[in-house]
């Protein structure tokens, strides 16, 4: 069976740039081309705080962001201190809820970033993300317990490890898998106008 695999992280600002294409694209394509989420650790296990530097990396990233996406940023947000860019509680809670939930996966990933880039949420606090699993229909308890317990932590580390496996390199990155195996189809922002031949050629249905 045919499927698409994006690899992304919902803590890289470039993926938040890239969901409104994730989803045209999901839009167009529907059922005829499943689309797998496996997550990336972009930061995952940092543990020093954002220092200044850190702090005028990501606003400079989050300006090109905005202007090449037209998503929205709360830029406040790189004020606070001792915020710690570990990626992946963020991560482990899309794995827990592809578990719980698959079908709400893409969703709650959205829901994720919408939280930290444009609403100013923290993303590594539990109680955000269990507040943002509710929304996405899965009980708070049935969360927590799930996503604090050992075998989400080793499915997220899978995530990780299949990306550097194949060797996907930055986020977000498009993979195309079939009965041959995997083919990188992009790696970065692109339009859904530039990927959808690229997908169509690949399932057979170019004119």
């Amino acid at each position: 069976m045919k499927a698409l695999i994006y690899f992304a992280d919902p803590m890289c600002s470039w993926c938040w740039g890239f969901t409104p294409q994730i989803q045209k694209l999901g839009a167009y394509f529907s059922e005829r081309l499943p689309i797998g989420l496996v997550m990336g650790g972009l930061r995952a296990g940092t543990s020093e705080p954002v220092d200044a530097k850190m702090k005028d990396y990501l606003r400079s990233a989050w300006t090109s962001v905005a202007e090449r996406s037209g998503q929205p940023f709360d830029f406040s947000f790189l004020d606070r201190d001792g915020f710690v860019y570990d990626t992946e509680p963020a991560c482990r809670a899309v794995v827990t809820i592809r578990d719980l939930a698959p079908e709400n996966a893409l969703t709650f990933f959205t829901s994720i970033q919408r939280a930290f880039y444009a609403d100013g949420f923290d993303p590594t606090a539990t109680d955000t993300l269990a507040d943002l699993a509710v929304a996405a229909g899965v009980a708070r308890d049935d969360f927590i317990a799930a996503f604090e317990g050992v075998p989400m932590a080793l499915k997220t580390a899978e995530d990780f490890q299949l990306g550097q496996r194949i060797g996907v390199r930055g986020f977000p990155t498009l993979v195309a898998s079939d009965e041959n195996g995997l083919r990188l189809v992009s790696s970065g922002y692109r339009e859904v106008e530039d990927l959808v031949p690229l997908l169509e050629t690949w399932l057979g249905d170019a004119v």
